[in-house]
């Protein structure tokens, strides 16, 4: 299935300094449960009510047979790049090369996005009431520079920054959930379920619901991403992958479920009254008091979150340009520093995020750069699912240690099929009163970033011979 071949200079190889543990917590930190159901909770309750909460579980369903089968091929290439490398590796340097510029902009879009995102709660945190658009631009680049500079200090500060970060996660999460759940419900639980007067749940409403929730359950796949910096890749790379996706999931349905049933009005919640009805409803029961804290914890969650996806970008873009895929190969593809890292292709993500930032300054535009980011995340997963599948179907797929046996390709064909029906779910229009380019913004931009890749490859000299990666028996058992 692949060909061995000769190692690459040492200069080129990255250095391990991961171990299960730090790169599951770095695949955390990526999805992150308080970026994931903060982001979309006021819009996904908005759509669907308090019934949106059921479209978790069918998420995380479709969610964990991706995980499965990314888990089966990072067992077998543990390669940087992650999906880049996997859809190279079972579908050729073109489409490899399409999966690889997908998900590098797809990244970059998803660091712009969360740097914007959480300029507002930075505001909150500084007592600023009515932040203008240009102080919250520039609070955004302030939250870049400073996930540029964990990454740049190197993978010692990248984990110590989220372990923090971890800590206000399960403070933000687990316990407010808790107390909520036990001191401070005002909706029985059958709300969830469609058993309340506001809580009528339709088919139309529960798939906008799930479109938005595509967002809260993306970034298992990051632990892919630096599998040449962790130690026994092939064991402890599948395993972080599927398990920081379960324990995220369930910690996001946790905290859920219990900000849904303390909302005191939920009448008025699903109407809008409240931009953000988690802080409403967190502020009255827990007091003002409680409002500066949890804006501490959210900013650092978003920091961390932002420093973890810019690692797993800067590591795609190595990956990329070691193999001579990308312009300035030379510069872009350098190693820097006694822990070898890719400092060129962090700052590079980092410019790239900054120049989307003076695009996301409109309301529209935002929240097309999150449907360009969500909807990016599950074209590229198909990449690789589909070359996959497409292996086993020729019989030609030799499976890795870590591997789901005998139902590789029932699982393989779930997945498929879920990212198929998400894609064109989360593309769908359903505003019909917005912009036709709000409707369509996602598609537009991902047809953008096509059509600029096409110009790109096109334009770019025939390229060298592919630089060897580390492919020899003790990467590589296929």
């Amino acid at each position: 299935m692949a060909t061995v071949t000769a190692a690459p200079p040492p200069a080129q190889e990255l250095k391990r300094e991961f171990t299960f543990r730090s790169t599951f917590s770095l695949a955390f930190a990526f999805i992150s449960p308080i970026i994931g159901l903060y982001t979309i909770f006021a819009l996904a309750l908005g759509a669907a009510g308090p019934g949106f909460w059921m479209g978790f579980a069918i998420v995380l369903g479709g969610q964990l047979l991706v995980a499965l089968v990314l888990a089966e091929l990072a067992s077998v290439w543990p390669l940087a790049g992650g999906l880049y490398k996997w859809t190279q590796k079972l579908a050729g340097e073109r489409i490899g090369w399409a999966a690889g510029w997908a998900y590098t902009w797809t990244l970059i879009v998803l660091v712009t996005a969360q740097c914007y995102a959480a300029a507002p709660f930075l505001t909150g945190l500084v007592g600023i009431a009515d932040p203008s658009t240009s102080l919250l631009l520039f609070l955004a680049v302030v939250i870049l520079i400073l996930a540029t500079a964990v990454n740049w200090l190197g993978p010692r500060a990248l984990k110590i920054f989220v372990g923090i970060s971890i800590t206000a996660e399960f403070l933000g999460s687990i316990v407010i959930g808790t107390v909520l759940l036990l001191f401070f419900r005002e909706q029985p639980f059958s709300a969830v379920f469609g058993g309340h007067p506001e809580a009528s749940i339709g088919i139309a409403p529960m798939l906008a619901a799930v479109a938005l929730i595509g967002w809260s359950f993306i970034g298992f796949e990051s632990a892919g991403d630096i599998a040449e910096e962790v130690e026994d890749p092939h064991r402890s790379v599948p395993k972080a992958l599927v398990l920081s996706l379960v324990v995220v999931a369930l910690i996001v349905m946790y905290a859920a479920l219990g900000l849904i049933l303390a909302i005191p009005d939920l009448g008025a919640a699903i109407a809008g009254a409240s931009a953000d009805p988690i802080s409403a409803t967190i502020t009255a029961h827990l007091g003002a008091g409680v409002a500066k804290p949890l804006f501490a914890m959210v900013v650092l969650a978003f920091i961390a979150g932002i420093a973890a996806v810019q690692a797993a970008v800067s590591r795609v873009i190595f990956s990329l340009a070691r193999d001579r895929q990308l312009p300035a190969a030379g510069w872009l593809g350098e190693l820097s520093g006694r822990d070898r890292l890719p400092r060129n292709a962090i700052a590079a993500s980092a410019v790239a995020a900054a120049a989307f930032l003076f695009v996301a300054l409109s309301e529209n535009a935002y929240a097309t750069l999150l449907a360009m980011a969500t909807i990016g995340f599950y074209i590229a997963f198909a990449f690789p699912v589909l070359a996959a599948l497409r292996t086993r179907l020729r019989g030609d797929w030799t499976p890795g240690r870590w591997n789901v046996g005998r139902l590789g390709l029932g699982v393989n064909v779930a997945a498929a099929a879920w990212l198929c029906f998400e894609i064109v779910n989360i593309a769908w229009p359903r505003l019909p009163d917005a912009p036709w380019y709000v409707n369509y913004g996602a598609l537009l931009i991902v047809a953008v970033v096509a059509v600029a890749g096409v110009a790109v490859r096109s334009a770019m000299r025939p390229a060298s011979p592919m630089i060897a990666v580390p492919e020899n028996a003790a990467l590589e058992q296929a």
